[in-house]
């Protein structure tokens, strides 16, 4: 078969690679050649005056196909003795094809005929200089049979020329020559493979090798974690990644002091807070380490509690450092809240568990322990709505900012992963327990899990055998973190806190109150009174959460000038209200008002009303309505509710009135 083109600017369009040299043929014969390229058959290219001609052998092919795919299937079941009468066949009918060559020299090799492979393989690369297999198995057999590692090099450079988009090759003659002891000439083929595929788990475990045998146990430990994360199926090498990382990370923390890492936060913190920072052993704790404020236990200093024995202590106690680090950038905003639960909050939450008592009583179970028990998972519970959030924020903190303490991460939050798990799926522990708070239990364990496996690639969902619904339920929970954790401000994890737990209907068990309210709340009952009847919808109270959420909305109200989603959600406010009665739409109006007391945020989109059930809302949308609802019964107050929306809703207004 002959192909003929002319050499103008269409041939170019057709073959891109060429078209970007502008004028260079040998490129141009090389993407050709290629691109005719059928399996072991290539075609000859040829130029003459502006016409280039490309030959296909297309009766070879279709006579040698069927010989050469049987042979290759008989090398993939090594049985050699029956490929090797075939190829030979096809060698002296067509001594031409490189291909052929480079089978026999690679069935020689695996037989332990180096030198007659050698041969052949010297054969494929006088056909075809470019043989990319051909010079990569020339350059195995000189570097692991030969042991002439500056021969094989040379092949091997060949052959990176030769495979420029074959990572696989790369990382295979990395491994061969760190075998061989040459780490740097290692590396280089390990860091090649990476710019063409940096998800191939093979390079990065062999880097990890090469870095443990240097003595760069931080390296390796970087590289076998991105093996892990790599790693598409739980393969040998997958299960050989997992095993090296618990290795070196254990490693590393019984070689290394640790505290220094927690030394040095501790004294930033300590200037940043004002306060002293204490570390102490507690055996007594009930978590494995936890933070006591100075405030709230009228000290002078700052408390930082752990278990002793602790798997990685030194990561528990930079946890609950990051954790005042936090509360202190949300005091500077005046913005930090505390997390108050009731005695009234828990005999509400215990009478949901009449089923559980029952059982309880069934079982024997004296009342002293039934009530430890209730108390316990009333505790617990509050635990995890508090910290499961915040919590992610923090683990992201210190895997991004602190690099060192990567391997005690690892380490003690799969330890806290294996006995939050334990909680959750252990039999006994699943026949005692309400299987509603168990399961809400299990979303935020699945949360901390979704995030394990993201930082560290280590997969635990299957294990808590939960339902499609609760797995739902975490992942829209970690992403509704994902929105937030790039350009977390100072207290944002409140507003993830109160939106998850009221998602699982656990914000009757706590209160979020303003620290500075709280901490000062001293006004009589007078002054408190005189203050809600003088504002009743709490408009022109000074509140830092609402104030931000509200100049979040005004700054993108800038932006973007009149905002048409605010006035097409107005244009659908006015239609539901307008056939409605005044002081219907005055209650909305009060309702939405008390709904938005600590601000709306822009990045929800789960607000509800009660007096318009089966509806959901946004935060620009819950605005507009906001906004509407207080024009049509409260026009004279609208000005205080410091949205800047008239445009929009005369904008609204009129297209209302020109669909009537």
């Amino acid at each position: 078969m002959k192909i003929t083109h002319k050499i103008d600017e269409f041939l170019a369009e057709l073959f891109p690679q060429y078209k970007k040299t502008t004028s260079d043929l040998e490129v141009l014969i090389l993407e050709i050649a290629k691109y005719f390229s059928y399996g072991p058959y290539k075609p000859s290219v040829s130029i003459n005056g502006d016409l280039l001609t490309i030959e296909i052998d297309a009766p070879a092919i279709l006579a040698q196909e069927p010989d050469y795919k049987k042979v290759v299937a008989l090398c993939e079941k090594g049985r050699y003795h029956e490929a090797k009468p075939i190829l030979k066949k096809l060698i002296a009918i067509n001594p031409t094809n490189s291909e052929y060559h480079r089978i026999m020299g690679q069935i020689l090799s695996d037989e332990g005929d180096q030198e007659e492979a050698i041969n052949y393989l010297i054969d494929a690369l006088r056909w075809d200089s470019k043989n990319g297999w051909a010079l990569l198995m020339m350059g195995n057999i000189f570097a692991k049979f030969n042991n002439d590692v500056d021969t094989a090099l040379k092949y091997f450079d060949q052959a990176l020329l030769a495979n420029t988009n074959d990572h696989i090759s790369f990382t295979n003659i990395g491994y061969l020559l760190m075998q061989q002891g040459k780490l740097a000439e290692a590396k280089k083929y390990l860091w090649e493979s990476i710019k063409i595929n940096k998800e191939y788990p093979n390079t990065h475990f062999t880097l990890a090798l090469i870095a443990e045998k240097e003595g760069d146990l931080h390296s390796a430990f970087y590289s076998i974690i991105e093996a892990i994360k790599s790693s598409k199926q739980k393969d040998t090498l997958y299960q050989n990644a997992v095993k090296q990382a618990f290795e070196l990370a254990n490693q590393i923390i019984a070689n290394e002091d640790g505290k220094k890492i927690f030394n040095e936060y501790r004294h930033k913190l300590e200037f940043d807070a004002g306060k002293e920072i204490e570390i102490v052993e507690d055996a007594e704790i009930t978590t494995a380490a936890k933070i006591e404020f100075a405030e709230n236990y009228a000290r002078p200093k700052h408390l930082v509690k752990y278990k002793p024995g602790a798997n990685a202590v030194e990561h528990l106690v930079m946890h609950e450092l990051v954790h005042l680090d936090f509360v202190t950038q949300a005091r500077k905003e005046g913005l930090n809240q505390i997390f108050v639960s009731t005695q009234q909050q828990k005999v509400i939450f215990l009478k949901g568990l009449d089923a559980t008592l029952k059982k309880f009583r069934k079982l024997g179970i004296s009342e002293e322990n039934t009530e430890k028990y209730c108390d316990s998972l009333f505790a617990g519970l509050n635990l995890q709505v508090y910290n499961a959030p915040i919590d992610l924020f923090i683990e992201d903190f210190l895997y991004n900012k602190f690099a060192d303490l990567r391997p005690y991460q690892f380490i003690s939050l799969y330890t806290l992963l294996q006995d939050g798990l334990e909680a959750v799926t252990n039999k006994k522990i699943v026949d005692l327990s309400p299987s509603d708070i168990l399961s809400k239990s299990k979303v935020y364990n699945l949360v901390n899990a979704l995030q394990y496996a993201a930082l560290y690639g280590l997969d635990f969902i299957k294990d808590y055998n939960a339902t499609p619904t609760e797995i739902k339920q975490a992942q829209a929970f970690y992403d509704e973190y994902l929105q937030y954790k790039n350009d977390k401000e100072p207290a944002e994890e409140y507003e993830l806190l109160t939106n998850w737990a009221a998602d699982l209907q656990l914000q009757n068990n706590f209160e979020l109150l303003d620290e500075n309210e709280y901490r000062n709340k001293r006004a009589d009952i007078d002054n408190l009174l005189a203050s809600i009847e003088k504002d009743p919808f709490d408009i022109d109270s000074s509140n830092p959460y609402k104030d931000r959420a509200m100049d979040k909305f005004q700054k993108t109200q800038e932006e973007i000038g009149v905002n048409m989603a605010v006035v097409l959600f107005m244009q659908s406010a006015l239609n539901h209200f307008k056939e409605m009665p005044p002081a219907k739409v005055k209650a909305i109006a009060i309702e939405i008002a008390m709904k938005g007391t600590e601000g709306f945020s822009p990045k929800r989109n789960d607000y509800s009303i009660d007096s318009i059930p089966d509806k959901q809302f946004s935060g620009y949308q819950i605005l507009a309505w906001y906004y509407v609802s207080w024009s049509l019964a409260m026009p004279d107050m609208v000005g205080q509710l410091g949205l800047d929306y008239g445009k929009e809703y005369e904008m609204a207004k009129q297209m209302s009135e020109g669909n009537k």
